[in-house]
C-alpha cells in the first residue's frame, strides 16, 4: 500500500500532486527536516480520506481553510489547529502525501461505488499500519487526546 502514495510534498505544493482531483487518502506530517519518500513515520500527524465530488483537492482546501482560521469545517484540522495556531510559523514544516483512487464520484457506476468503498477501507488500513509501526494513532486522529481549537473559544 505504501507504494500507492505520492512522495511527501510541502503543504504549499499540494495542488501539484498527481491524482489530486480524485477521491483518496491524505496524510499530513509536520517536520523540520525535509521529507521525500512516503512512509508511516512518527511525524505523520493526521490520516484522512474523502469520497467527495471535489476529490482530495477540495478536502485539502477545507483543511487549509481551517488551519488558516478562515472557517472551522474540518474536524482533523480543528484538532491540528489546537496545537499549531500560528500558520505562518508552521506552514513550511507541513507536508502532505496522497493515495488517489480514480473513479467518477459525480455519476458513479457500481464499479465506481466499489472503488469509493475501497477508499474508506484504505483509510482504516492506513491507521492499522501506522499503529503497528508507531504504537498509537496519528496525533490528530486520536480524538480522545487531541482537543479541538473551536471548543476553546467561548
Amino acid at each position: 500500500m505504501i507504494d500507492r502514495f505520492t512522495n511527501w510534498v510541502k503543504w504549499e505544493d499540494r495542488n501539484t500532486l498527481e491524482g489530486i482531483n480524485y477521491p483518496g487518502i491524505y496524510c499530513i506530517a509536520v517536520s523540520r527536516k525535509s521529507l521525500n519518500t512516503f512512509n508511516f513515520i512518527p511525524e505523520l500527524e493526521y490520516i484522512g480520506m474523502t469520497n467527495s465530488k471535489g476529490g482530495l483537492r477540495s478536502r485539502l482546501r477545507q483543511f487549509d481553510d481551517t488551519i488558516k482560521l478562515k472557517r472551522t469545517n474540518h474536524g482533523g484540522a480543528d484538532r491540528f489547529l489546537y496545537q499549531y495556531q500560528d500558520y505562518e510559523a508552521i506552514k513550511d514544516n507541513i507536508y502532505v502525501a496522497i493515495c488517489s483512487f480514480k473513479c467518477d464520484t459525480k455519476n458513479p457506476t457500481p464499479k465506481d461505488l466499489r472503488i469509493m468503498g475501497a477508499v474508506a477501507k484504505c483509510e482504516y488500513d492506513c491507521w492499522a499500519i501506522y499503529i503497528e509501526n508507531n504504537g498509537r494513532y496519528p496525533k490528530f486522529n486520536d480524538m480522545n487526546n487531541a482537543p479541538k481549537y473551536s471548543k476553546t473559544k467561548r
